[in-house]
C-alpha cells in the first residue's frame, strides 16, 4: 500500500501530463501557476495594509495579516500538492483553503446577516470555528467531492456581494464588483474545462486550464479583498468614508486597488 506522502497517491490529478517537464514536479505549469498566484495575490496584500488608505492600524492590521497568512499557506500546500500529486497534498491544499475562508468569515461576515441566535461577534468566531472542525474532519471522507463543494461556497459569497449592492449607490464599487465577477467567471470555467473536458485539451495538445484557473481566481481575489474591506468599514466604521481607488492610476491598464478613507482620525 502507497504511502499518503508518496507521489500520485491523491484522489485527483488534473488534466496536465505528470512529469513532462520535470523528473521532480509532477505537474509543472500547475506548480508555477500557483506560484503567480502567490505574487498577484501576497504581493498587493502587502500593499494594503501598509501603503494602501490609512486605515485604523489596531483594526484592521491583525485581520489583513492573518488573511495573508491564510493565502500564504494555501499557496504553498497548493504548491506542494501540484508538485506531488500526493494525498496528504490534496488534503493540505483543500483545507488551506477552507481554513482561509473561515478567516475571512470570522473577521468580516456582515453582523446584519448573523443568525438570530448570534448576538455578538465573539459567538460567530465560535460558530465559525466548530463548523470549521466539522467541515474539516469531513473532508477525509470523499476527497474527491471537497474541490467541488469549496467551489460552492463562491454563490454565497456572490449572493452577499448582491445584497450589499442593492444598498450601494457608488457605481465605482459596482464596477469593481463587475471586475471581481468577470475574472471569477473565467476562472471557474477555467476550471471546470480542466476537469470536465480535459479529453478535448488533451487531444489538442493544451491541458493547461488548471494553470489558468491559479492565476484568474488570484485576479478575482485582487478585487474582492478591497471590496469586503470596504462593506466592512461602512458597518464597523460608519464615521469613516471608504472610497474605492486603483494604485498607481485610474488611468493605467494594470492596478492594485485598495481603501481611502476620507476621515482617518478616528481611533478604534
Amino acid at each position: 500500500m502507497p504511502s499518503i506522502f508518496s507521489y500520485q497517491s491523491a484522489e485527483v490529478d488534473w488534466c496536465e501530463d505528470n512529469f513532462k517537464r520535470s523528473a521532480v514536479i509532477a505537474e509543472y505549469y500547475n506548480t508555477d501557476g500557483t506560484s503567480l498566484f502567490s505574487v498577484l495575490l501576497l504581493t498587493p496584500l502587502k500593499f494594503l495594509v501598509l501603503e494602501g488608505a490609512e486605515l485604523p492600524r489596531a483594526c484592521v492590521r491583525m485581520e489583513l495579516c492573518h488573511l495573508q497568512l491564510s493565502l500564504l499557506l494555501a499557496g504553498v500546500f497548493s504548491m506542494y500538492f501540484h508538485m506531488t500529486l500526493s494525498y496528504v497534498g490534496q488534503l493540505l491544499d483543500e483545507l488551506s483553503i477552507l481554513w482561509t475562508l473561515a478567516v475571512a468569515y470570522s473577521f468580516w461576515y456582515p453582523q446584519v446577516y448573523f443568525p438570530k441566535c448570534i448576538k455578538t461577534r465573539r459567538h460567530f468566531f465560535w460558530l465559525t470555528g466548530i463548523t470549521t472542525v466539522v467541515s474539516t474532519l469531513m473532508s477525509f471522507i470523499k476527497p474527491t467531492l471537497n474541490a467541488y463543494a469549496l467551489n460552492c461556497i463562491a454563490f454565497h459569497l456572490l449572493y452577499l456581494t448582491w445584497r450589499e449592492l442593492k444598498k450601494c449607490n457608488d457605481q465605482r464599487v459596482h464596477r469593481m464588483a463587475a471586475v471581481m465577477v468577470m475574472w471569477w467567471a473565467l476562472a471557474i470555467t477555467s476550471w471546470i474545462s480542466d476537469r470536465w473536458l480535459c479529453w478535448l485539451w488533451q487531444a489538442i495538445n493544451f491541458p493547461y486550464f488548471h494553470s489558468f484557473w491559479h492565476v484568474l481566481i488570484a485576479l478575482s481575489l485582487l478585487y474582492c479583498c478591497p471590496l469586503v474591506i470596504y462593506f466592512d468599514v461602512s458597518y464597523e466604521m460608519p464615521s469613516f468614508k471608504p472610497k474605492l481607488e486603483y494604485w498607481p492610476s485610474d488611468s493605467w491598464p494594470v492596478v492594485v486597488p485598495y481603501v481611502a478613507l476620507e476621515q482617518p482620525h478616528k481611533q478604534c
